[in-house]
C-alpha cells in the first residue's frame, strides 16, 4: 500500500511537470502591455517590449499594424543600440530616445534586410511603427515623447560611440 502511495506522488509529480513545461509556450506569446504615448498633438499606441525575450522578437512575423500602432523598446541601460528588420514583414520606421524621452534620430527601415540601423545617441528607448509615420506628422529629432513607462529610472551614462 505504501509503495502505491509513493507511487502516485511519483506521477503526479512529473505531471504536474510537463503541464509547466506544456503552458510555456503560451506565456511566452502572451500579449505585451501596452500604453499610449504622447509626441506634440500626436499619439501612439505601442506595445512594451522590455524583457531580452520581448526586444529580440519585436514586430517579427507581423502581417500588418494599425496606423497608429507601434512598439516601444525600453533597453536595460543608455547605450548606441542598433535595430535590424529580421523576419520583419512590413516597413518600419525607428525613434531612438535619450532617458527625459527626447528623439535622438529617426531612420527608415526596411522588410526583411539584415541592415543596421543604430542610434545616433545613447538611447534608452526605441519607438518602431509602420514607415512615414513620423515623417507625415511633422516629428523629428528633438521632439519630446512624454507618457514614457517609467518602471526602473535609467542610468544615466556618456556611452562611447562605437565608431569612436
Amino acid at each position: 500500500m505504501n509503495t502505491y502511495r509513493f507511487d502516485f506522488i511519483r506521477c503526479l509529480r512529473v505531471l504536474l511537470a510537463l503541464l509547466a513545461i506544456a503552458a510555456l509556450p503560451a506565456f511566452a506569446d502572451a500579449p505585451m502591455r501596452t500604453t499610449v504615448l504622447r509626441i506634440g498633438a500626436h499619439h501612439i499606441k505601442v506595445e512594451v517590449a522590455q524583457t531580452d525575450a520581448q526586444r529580440e522578437k519585436g514586430l517579427m512575423f507581423r502581417q500588418q499594424m494599425g496606423r497608429d500602432d507601434g512598439m516601444l523598446f525600453i533597453f536595460d541601460e543608455p547605450a548606441y543600440h542598433a535595430m535590424w528588420m529580421k523576419n520583419t514583414l512590413i516597413p518600419l520606421s525607428v525613434a531612438f530616445l535619450d532617458a527625459q524621452g527626447t528623439i535622438l534620430n529617426i531612420l527608415d527601415m526596411e522588410p526583411q534586410t539584415l541592415d543596421s540601423h543604430a542610434a545616433a545617441g545613447p538611447a534608452i528607448y526605441a519607438i518602431e511603427t509602420n514607415k512615414g509615420w513620423f515623417d507625415g506628422k511633422k516629428i523629428k529629432a528633438g521632439d519630446k515623447v512624454t507618457g514614457l513607462p517609467r518602471g526602473q529610472t535609467p542610468v544615466q551614462a556618456n556611452t562611447p560611440h562605437p565608431s569612436r
